[in-house]
This record gives C-alpha cells, structure tokens and sequence, in this order.
C-alpha cells in the first residue's frame, strides 16, 4: 500500500495542474477562432467557447501514463485509449452535429480495449448477494456500460459547472469505495479523474469561462465507465451516478428516442421576470432533473447546481454504504 503513494501523489498533481494550467491557453486559442455557442440559460447573449475537452484529456493522460511508468498495469492501458477514444467520438460531434445514435454506437466501439486488454471480471459483484457468473453477458455489458456512462455525464452537462462539479463528487466517491473494497491499485488509478475534474471545474463553475462540450463530458463519463469495469465496482458506481442516471431515464423515457438535445425544439426551462430559471408547461419539453427540481418553484442556475450537488453526495453516501456492504459479502 505504501509502494503507491508515491506515483498517486506524482499523477495526481500533474493531472490537477496540466488541466489547471492548460485551460486558460485554451480558452484563448478558442476565442481567436470563435468556437463559442451561446449560455442557454441566460437572458443575455452570452457567448462561452468550447470545447474543454482537450484539456481534459490532457490531464488525464499524462497522469495516467505517469502511473503506467510505476504499475505496468494493463488496465491503465486500457482506460487510456477508451478514453481518448471517447474524446475523439466528443470532438467530431463538437465539430460536426451527427446522427443521435452517433455517440452511442461509437462509444460501445470504443469499449472494446477493456476486452482485448482482458482487464474485466465476468463476476458481477452485489452487495450481501455476493458475485455471479456471467462470462458471455458481461461482454454485453461492458459493450453497453461505456455509452451509458458517456452519455449520461454529457446529458447532465446542462448548467455551469454541473458536469465537472458533478464528476469531482462521483469520481472521488468511487475512489474511496474501491479503497473500501481493496482494490488499492485501481484506487490509485481512478484518482486523477476526480483532479482532472476539479482543476477543469475552476473555469467551468458559474459564470462559465468555457464549457467541456462532448469532448469533456464523454470523456470524463466514459473513464468512469472503464474505471468502474476494471475495478470490479460496476454496481457501486452506477449507485453513485444515480442523479445522472435519473436524468438520462427521463429524458429517454420522454423523448421516447435516442436524439441530440439540439434536435429537442421544446426547451424544459423557461427565464422569469428576475432571471431565474422555472419549469415549462410546454408538453412537447423533455422531462429532466433540472425540470423535476423545478417543480417546487423557480431557482436561480447556482440554486439548481447546488441541488444536484447534494443529490450527487446523497447518492455518493449510498455507493459507499454499498461498498462496505460489498466487502462483508466477498
């Protein structure tokens, strides 16, 4: 255990300060050539430039190469080039508006490194129940769980700040639920994510100075995914992602078809006279988190940040209760 301090410490604070120091340059770079869309959820006409992503996946490679040159692990290996397949898929959608199955069918290619790499347990672990077998289902599921996690992190990219807050809560929570279970080197490896949203969420957070685009979010949401199959944690971590699974169910379940948000002509929220955001009547609106929350009244984009914050260290709180629960079932 001690054998790991080191290279955690090292990747984490390159994995910080790459992100850190890389987004300002960034954000400049992206100014000159105008990649900027407009703040949806501003009256004014605010202009934020994305994507963020390129910095992101900075940071989390040079980290993760850095933990590689220590641990020899191919899991590392694996991770790596899921994820930057992730941000390849995110910033030609960033460039370019594809199809709404785009994302999905790509990001399920993009898990395959997991399995050539042999970096999975075709045990699926429950809490209390203990583990089960399923060798041949399990290649489904890491086929399916990396466009889930992808896609989930960039459907809850709604807000300033949400995506990157929302990843440092989630990310940190999994790395403490694989300490919990003993699964220190993975641990170790799962840590730059949390450093990499948290440097990114400093220029993310409201106002927005940039926005992660899909580059960021699959990014981010598919090296959960990874982190999630080759840790053995699969379950832990979908109960940490709740919040965000939530969203992505209601959205799915109204919408009744997979379809890019700027394909949705019905917008869930709607600006009062004050500058705060509301719920909409409009039938033809897809259902969301930020609608349900809502419901009670209208909030400023802070106050509806904030409220998914809580519910995302609400549902940290479960995961880590399910990780204990874990470790007295193994």
């Amino acid at each position: 255990m001690t054998e790991l301090l080191i290279p955690a410490v090292i990747s984490c604070i390159v994995a910080f300060f790459v992100v850190y120091f890389m987004t300002p340059p960034l954000i400049k770079v992206l100014e000159k050539r105008n990649f900027a869309v407009k703040d949806m959820n501003k009256i004014e006409d605010i202009m934020v430039v994305r994507p963020g992503g390129p910095s992101i996946i900075a940071g989390i490679i040079a980290s993760e190469i850095i933990l590689y040159a220590f641990l020899q692990l191919n899991e590392i290996l694996a991770i790596i080039i899921t994820t930057s397949a992730a941000f390849a898929i995110g910033y030609v959608d960033d460039r370019r508006v594809m199809s709404g199955w785009f994302k999905p069918a790509a990001l399920a290619v993009a898990a395959i490194p997991i399995i050539v790499f042999g970096t999975y347990d075709s045990e699926l672990a429950f809490p209390l129940f203990g583990a089960v077998q399923i060798p041949a289902l399990y290649l489904a599921l890491i086929i399916f769980m990396i466009p889930i996690t992808g896609n989930t992190i960039n459907s809850i990219d709604v807000l300033n700040g949400v995506a990157s807050g929302f990843m440092v809560i989630v990310s940190f929570t999994l790395s403490i639920c694989l300490f919990i279970v003993q699964n220190y080197e993975i641990a170790i490896v799962s840590l730059p994510l949390g450093f990499v949203s948290l440097a990114f969420y400093k220029y993310h957070k409201i106002p927005s100075k940039i926005f992660p685009g899909d580059s960021g979010a699959l990014t981010l949401g598919a090296m959960y995914g990874a982190i999630a199959i080759v840790g053995g944690v699969e379950i832990i971590a979908a109960v940490a992602l709740l919040p965000a699974v939530i969203n992505s169910f209601l959205f799915l379940s109204s919408v009744k078809r997979i379809v890019e948000h700027r394909e949705i002509k019905g917008k869930p929220v709607i600006f009062t006279n004050n500058n705060r955001l509301e719920a909409t009547n409009d039938k033809t609106a897809p259902i969301t988190l930020v609608r349900l929350i809502l419901a009670g009244g209208p909030l400023s984009e802070k106050q509806i940040a904030f409220v998914i914050f809580k519910l995302g260290i609400f549902s940290g709180i479960l995961a880590i209760i399910t990780a204990f629960m874990m470790g007295v079932s193994l």
